[in-house]
């Protein structure tokens, strides 16, 4: 699997801006390399096969806050070497990146966003290269900002998407948004807001899911208080497929965060909103920081495999998410439940159900010294052909800097699954032993 070109010119961008804007800019990396011993590299249930692979990597962040330019990246490249031949040797990249240019102060903007990622091939086959592909979505699209008086403001937005997945064709798109939105100050804190959105969606290949229009009527209400933020929306979609019908859903969204005191806070994100593959790739797009050898599966890597359904159908989304987080100055801890139903417009054979959660902890030993564990676990349901997947994976690790640039790490991972499906449960383990350089 080669990385698309799409995220090697972005890459290419950021360094770019790195080099040109070194005073007002900041560029982080960390090169690392480590190897991972599985006794089961293909995550079969018989058979499985002991593998070393080797991975060398890098991982960046780039920043600049400047008046005309403002711009963040965050992104990871590696190389999968699997030295005993059980897959083809790899490169795997994801990156985070949003830049906005400002044409006209307050009045226009220029906005850039890029994200790139691998995703599977099938949510109900293991997450083996075979089962994995490089996707990309980019947006890009000028903002017009206007004031109606001293409390009333609006804004106008136009964007273009593209999305892209190397494997997975029908869910090469390309969209145009409009939209109008209204806001009405209530306090230097608050404010309400009308919204109207309206996109068409096209598919570039043949035989893909019908084009169609969706249009979106909703309210918002911001609110950001020392300890408490409040993001809702409440209203109403609407889809129009190209010679296959049309409906219509509610829609409402909300995100609450509490920050109980300066290291506690607790999280409520609800949805009920139509959504695709696409807009699940921006809003699940977080990517671990340089520095950080992350646990993951089949190896220990930052650059993870997702989990979004790669196609170009549209569903109807329902998510409820609890999210708990401490971070102490030895102690950081998050805790989160979660619920999600997909059921799809115009193919009910990929409704799913998954319920289950993340749980991390980390301690610091010393001021070099730091140990880490995490749990995730998800029950998924697939009600048309009657299949559930339980998959688990548990790990734990252990972080020496040695100096200001220098650090290893050594970890223990063990992924599970169990499946009604005939053959498709297995068990691994996984030990990794990996080298950081950072600047």
């Amino acid at each position: 699997m080669s990385t698309p070109s799409t995220l090697t010119r972005t890459l290419g961008l950021t360094l770019a801006f790195a080099s040109a804007n070194a005073a007002a800019a900041e560029f982080d990396y960390t090169l690392r390399t480590g190897i991972t011993h599985t006794d089961n590299v293909g995550l079969t249930q018989n058979d499985p096969v002991n593998q070393n692979v080797l991975i060398p990597g890098i991982d960046f962040t780039f920043q600049q806050q400047g008046s005309t330019l403002q711009a963040n990246a965050t992104g990871n490249v590696e190389y999968r070497n699997y030295l005993g031949g059980a897959f083809v040797n790899q490169t795997v990249g994801q990156l985070s990146g949003q830049a906005n240019w400002t044409v006209l102060p307050q009045r226009l903007d220029f906005t850039v966003l890029d994200y790139a990622g691998v995703q599977p091939l099938s949510t109900l086959s293991s997450n083996v290269p075979d089962n994995q592909q490089q996707t990309n979505v980019l947006v890009v699209g000028p903002t017009l900002y206007f004031r109606l008086n001293q409390t009333l403001r609006g804004q106008a937005e136009l964007r273009y998407t593209n999305s892209y997945a190397s494997k997975i064709k029908e869910f090469n798109s390309s969209r145009g948004m409009a939209a109008l939105r209204i806001f009405k100050d209530l306090s230097p804190t608050a404010s309400l807001s009308a919204n109207a959105d309206t996109q068409r969606v096209t598919f570039d290949e043949s035989g893909s899911g019908p084009a169609y229009n969706r249009t979106e009527l909703y309210a918002g209400y911001l609110s950001q208080l020392t300890y408490v933020d409040i993001n809702a929306a409440l209203g109403w979609s609407r889809l129009n497929f190209d010679q296959a019908g049309s409906e219509s859903s509610p829609l409402a969204r909300l995100n609450v965060t509490w920050r109980i005191s300066p290291s506690t806070s607790v999280g409520l994100v609800a949805a009920r909103q139509y959504s695709d593959a696409a807009e699940d790739l921006i809003s699940g797009s977080g990517l671990n920081p340089p520095g950080t050898l992350a646990l993951s599966v089949p190896s220990v890597s930052t650059v993870s495999t997702g989990e979004a359904v790669i196609s170009s159908q549209v569903y109807v989304e329902r998510r409820l998410e609890a999210i708990y987080a401490y971070s102490g100055s030895l102690l950081t801890l998050r805790v989160a439940p979660l619920y999600r139903k997909f059921d799809y417009v115009n193919d009910p054979a990929s409704n799913q159900t998954g319920r289950g959660g993340d749980f991390s902890v980390g301690y610091r030993l010393s001021p070099r010294v730091a140990l880490s564990g995490f749990a995730n676990t998800e029950s998924l349901r697939y009600q048309s052909i009657a299949r559930t997947d339980r998959t688990s994976n548990f790990g734990v690790a252990m972080t020496d800097q040695r100096t200001a640039h220098w650090s290893w790490l050594i970890s223990l991972t063990r992924n599970l699954r169990s499946s009604t499906a005939l053959g498709a449960s297995y068990h691994a383990n996984q030990i990794y032993l990996g080298v950081a350089y950072r600047r």
